[in-house]
């Protein structure tokens, strides 16, 4: 079973839809008991990256997560949910993140003819071949949030 962190930001129920939509079971959990325990871990999010952090450390959630990811066992960041897994975000200031991947998180330099932040349908151009993109036309429309 797929358990959905439920630290207090993110479009859960819409993550939720998504896997009932391919027939997968999913279930929105805030216990870091149950969290420790999960065997497939979704951390999503919308928000600020400050206000996501100390939510999850207010909630007792950095450290089943941390335990979950250097488990091997499957884990997937969206949205906010993947920025969190950095070194460190420079949104609004400069706030520690989970660690998990090595980086740090960085606006976008605004660029007169792109509208950042960008939300909205957009053909992918590869720069190299990924096992991702297997079998996905050329030129294919994504929708990008």
């Amino acid at each position: 079973m797929i358990t959905i962190v439920d630290y207090g930001m993110g479009n859960l129920r819409s993550v939720q839809k998504a896997f009932e939509k391919v027939g997968a079971e999913a279930v929105i959990c805030a216990d870091p008991e149950k969290i420790a325990k999960a065997s497939k871990l979704i951390l999503p999010g919308v928000g600020a990256f400050r206000d996501a952090i100390q939510a999850l450390k207010d909630q007792s959630l950095v450290e089943p997560i941390l335990e979950h990811v250097q488990s091997g066992k499957p884990f997937l960041g969206i949205c906010l949910g993947l920025q969190l897994l950095f070194d460190v975000s420079y949104e609004d200031g400069e706030y520690e993140g989970l660690g998990i991947i090595p980086g740090k998180v960085v606006r976008f330099e605004d660029q007169p003819d792109m509208k950042i932040p960008h939300m909205g349908w957009n053909q992918i151009e590869r720069t190299a071949e990924h096992p991702i993109l297997a079998g996905v036309p050329a030129h294919e429309h994504f929708y990008c949030v």
